[in-house]
């Protein structure tokens, strides 16, 4: 399935004429999802914009215009320059000639930097900016069946991963040692690479929700918490499963069977309608009636797609917007024990009519 960019840009040009009279876009997710370009943001400032007109143009650097020849479905029109002659030149001839004097860009606030507003902002001091990035997400966290089927190829490959991980790993191994193994298991299964560089963590540090990889080697009986995920098509895994290697204790038993009971009335309080504060509550509801209330010290889950960790849908305490068909996001309820260890389940779902598609199906139990 090919993806439609022109239904695309068509929301981001009606974004135009509404809370802005352009919207421009720097390299990352955005841009990659409303032109299919991938770039780097780097020292070389690259924008796209949009207005409520229908056109796109680019301020782009001469070694990237390549990719933009190779894309004339865009219709684009390209403001180049060169690095020996720097981009101010570039900046200006697009202001003057989309006649952006006294208009106002709507842009990401998370992802344009300083230097790239105060570029337009020399080139004409008239120009207004405006945060547009609510209404990006939005736009985005509406999956298309295209988006799905990336995911769950990336989530079937990172499944089948870890199972050569598992069956390989043995105590004695360190941290970063079984990081380095899902990362090759990942590219020789066919992803494109990590989503995000894999958590892994041993017995005490497992307690902390987002540690990091350390040379720590895994003992016999203690906790294995293996957070990680690969890409397709630009589109990510997001999947955490808990292990013991060997005897858990009843404290560890019970962790796990408390986190997995809070995943999966997670997963059947969430659908179409539903408050996203309220399966955010499904899962805490659990945990907190189980004794381990204090211990459950995140939200519930996050948006999922290209940018990986996305701020729509928010499945956190208190978050009153109602989840839409198509939004995809994480369930991944955790407990965490200074001295003892964490336990995490996390499992990625898309909304569906009648209520969510599990796309995650790797085994939720704590040995092997």
């Amino acid at each position: 399935m090919q993806v439609d960019y022109k239904a695309r840009a068509d929301k981001l040009r009606e974004l135009a004429g509404s809370k802005a009279d352009v919207v421009a876009l720097v390299p990352g997710a955005n841009m990659v999802y409303f032109t299919g370009l991938h770039f780097h943001l780097s020292e070389r400032p690259i924008i796209a914009m949009f207005n409520s007109d229908g056109d796109l143009a680019f301020i782009i650097p001469e070694l990237e215009m390549p990719k933009l020849h190779a894309r004339p479905d865009l219709e684009a029109r390209a403001f180049m320059w060169s690095d020996k002659d720097g981009y101010e030149d570039a900046f200006r001839a697009a202001v003057t000639e989309m006649g952006l004097g006294g208009t106002t860009l709507g842009v990401d606030g998370m992802t344009m930097r300083v230097s790239e507003w105060l570029t337009f902002q020399q080139m004409d001091s008239s120009i207004k900016v405006q945060p547009v990035e609510r209404d990006l997400i939005a736009i985005r966290a509406i999956k298309s069946a295209f988006e799905v089927e990336a995911m769950r190829r990336a989530i079937k490959i990172s499944e089948a991963a870890l199972d050569r991980v598992l069956d390989w790993v043995q105590p004695g191994m360190t941290e970063r040692e079984i990081a380095g193994k899902i990362s090759q298991e990942l590219i020789q299964g066919g992803c494109e690479g990590n989503a995000f560089e894999p958590l892994v963590q041993t017995g005490p540090n497992s307690a902390f929700p987002h540690g990091f990889l350390t040379e720590r080697a895994l003992l016999k009986d203690e906790l294995l918490l293996i957070d990680y995920g690969g890409l397709v098509d630009g589109y990510p895994a997001d999947i955490t499963r808990t292990f013991c290697l060997g005897t858990p204790t009843d404290e560890m038993r019970r962790m796990y069977d408390v986190v997995l009971r809070a995943n999966q009335a997670a997963t059947a309080a969430a659908g179409p309608g539903v408050a996203m504060g309220a399966v955010d509550k499904a899962a805490r509801d659990v945990i907190t009636q189980a004794g381990l209330g204090p211990y459950f010290i995140h939200r519930t889950g996050h948006g999922l797609g290209l940018d990986g960790h996305e701020p729509i849908p928010q499945i956190a305490t208190g978050v009153d917007d109602l989840l839409e068909v198509g939004m995809s996001f994480t369930i991944e309820p955790g407990v965490y024990i200074p001295g003892l260890g964490g336990v995490r389940v996390e499992d990625n779902v898309v909304v569906t009519e009648s209520g969510v598609d599990v796309l995650t199906s790797y085994p939720r139990q704590l040995t092997r």
